[in-house]
C-alpha cells in the first residue's frame, strides 16, 4: 500500500502542476484541450448453480467519469468509478457485507479513484506513470478485466515506442487494483510487476516476443515467471478472410512462492470470415507440472476465456486443456445496427490424470439502440469431473459520452 501511494503521490504532483506550467506558457502556445468523458453501463445478471447457494439475481448500474487535460505531448487524466447494487440478492464477496445465501456476482457496491495517470508522447513514443488501464492485446496475460464493472487498474509506469516494424511494450507496476473494489481484502495486490512485450510485422504475419514476471508480497501462490512467442497472420483468401494464430509460454514459479513448479502453454486458432459469417476453432491448453500446479494467468481478462461462466478462473492443479469452436454472424439491419450474435462450444479436460471437466454453450447477442449499445449473454456449464452445473444470463445498456 506505502508504494501505491507514493506512486499516486508522485503522479498527483505531477498533474497538480502541469496545468499551472500550461497556463503560464498559455499566451506563446495552444490553450489546453480539455475532454470529459462519462461511461455508464447497467446490468442485470443472473447465476444457477448446482449447490446449496441460493439463485443470484444481480442488477447494478456502474458510472465512471474522468476528465483529461492535453496539450502538446502533455496529458493528465483523473477518473472517478462507482458501481451501485440496486438489487443485491447476489454474493458480492465483500466479507463486511455478511452471510449471503447466494452464488457469487463479482460486482461489490464500490466507490474509488480509477485512474490517475501523466503521460507524455512524442511521435511514435509514449511514457505514462500513475494508476492506469493497461491491455496488452487479446488480454490473454496483461487487461482490465472489463466485463466486471469495477475495472482493475495498475499503478505502474509504462513506455512504449514503434520503430519501423517493431513496437516495444515496457511496464513497471507495484500494485494490480482489482475488480473487488475499495471495500475488500482483496481491493489491491502490491508486488513487483515486470511487463515486457515485443511485436515484429512482417506481413502478413506478426511474431510477439514477452516476458512476465510477477513476484507478489502476499499472493505468493500466484508468483511466476512465463517467458512466450506467439505468432499471428490475416490471409485474404479470395472472398474470405483467413486469420491463424499460434502461441507458446512457459512458466516457473518465482520469488516466495512456496511451489517449484515448471509448466507450459499452447494455443492454436484458425478461423474464417465471409460475407458477415465467421467461425473459428481453437485449442488451448494451460498446462501442469504433474499435478503440483497448473500454469496461472493472474492479470488477465480471464472472463474472455475458457467459458463465459467462469468456472477456470484460477487453472486447476492438474491443468485445463480447452477445445472450442465459434460461429459468428453480422447482419446488416437497417433498423437495428450492429446486431452480431455468436455461439461457442467448449469442451475442458485436464492436462494431467485425464479428468473430463465438463462442456459449456456460450452466446452473445449485441446490437444499437441509438446511443445505447445493448447486449445479451447466456452461459451454461455441464459439470462432469469439475465444478457444478452453472447457468448464467445477463442483460446490459451502456452509453458513453
Amino acid at each position: 500500500m506505502r508504494r501505491s501511494i507514493s506512486l499516486l503521490a508522485a503522479t498527483s504532483a505531477i498533474v497538480l502542476s502541469t496545468p499551472a506550467l500550461a497556463d503560464e506558457e498559455s499566451e506563446s502556445s495552444d490553450a489546453i484541450e480539455v475532454k470529459p468523458h462519462v461511461d455508464i453501463v447497467m446490468r442485470y445478471e443472473s447465476v444457477a448453480q448446482d449447490n446449496a447457494a441460493g439463485d443470484a439475481d444481480a442488477l447494478t448500474v456502474r458510472a465512471r467519469a474522468g476528465l483529461q487535460l492535453k496539450k502538446g505531448g502533455f496529458s493528465i487524466l483523473a477518473e472517478a468509478e462507482g458501481t451501485a447494487e440496486l438489487v443485491n440478492d447476489f454474493n458480492n464477496t465483500i466479507p463486511s457485507d455478511g452471510i449471503e445465501p447466494f452464488s457469487v456476482v463479482a460486482d461489490p457496491g464500490n466507490f474509488e479513484l480509477n485512474r490517475l495517470q501523466a503521460d507524455y508522447t512524442s511521435g511514435a513514443t509514449s511514457v505514462t506513470i500513475g494508476r492506469q488501464r493497461i491491455i496488452h492485446p487479446g488480454a490473454r496475460w496483461v487487461g482490465n478485466v472489463g466485463w466486471r464493472q469495477n475495472e482493475q487498474t495498475y499503478d505502474a509506469i509504462r513506455a512504449k515506442t514503434k520503430v519501423g516494424p517493431v513496437k516495444l511494450d515496457a511496464t513497471y507496476a507495484i500494485a494490480q487494483r482489482t475488480i473487488f473494489g475499495e471495500r475488500s481484502p482483496n481491493e489491491e495486490f502490491e508486488g513487483d510487476f515486470i511487463l515486457l512485450r515485443g511485436d515484429i510485422d512482417l506481413k502478413p504475419i506478426t511474431i510477439t516476443a514477452f516476458s512476465y514476471t510477477i513476484d507478489y508480497d502476499t499472493r505468493l501462490a500466484f508468483s511466476s515467471q512465463t517467458y512466450g512467442v506467439e505468432a499471428k497472420a490475416a490471409i485474404p483468401a479470395g472472398p474470405v478472410k483467413l486469420n491463424a494464430k499460434a502461441s507458446y509460454a512457459t512458466q516457473s514459479d518465482v520469488g516466495d512462492n512456496p511451489t517449484d513448479y515448471s509448466a507450459d502453454y499452447i494455443s492454436v486458432e484458425l478461423g474464417g470470415s465471409v460475407s458477415g459469417f465467421g467461425l473459428k476453432a481453437g485449442y488451448e491448453e494451460l498446462g501442469s507440472d504433474g499435478g503440483i500446479a497448473g500454469f496461472q494467468t493472474p492479470l488477465a481478462t480471464l472472463h474472455a476465456y475458457n467459458g463465459f461462466a467462469d468456472l477456470f478462473l484460477a487453472t486447476p492443479a492438474t491443468g485445463l486443456r480447452d477445445s472450442y469452436i465459434t460461429a459468428s454472424k453480422a447482419f446488416k439491419v437497417k433498423a437495428i445496427p450492429g446486431l452480431k450474435a455468436a455461439v461457442t462450444y467448449h469442451e475442458f479436460d485436464s492436462d494431467v490424470g485425464g479428468i473430463d471437466y465438463g462442456s459449456e454453450v456460450d452466446a452473445v447477442l449485441s446490437f444499437k439502440l441509438g446511443k445505447f449499445g445493448i447486449l445479451a449473454k447466456y452461459a451454461s456449464y455441464n459439470a462432469n469431473g469439475f465444478g457444478v452445473d452453472t447457468e448464467k444470463f445477463w442483460l446490459q445498456a451502456g452509453i458513453k459520452f
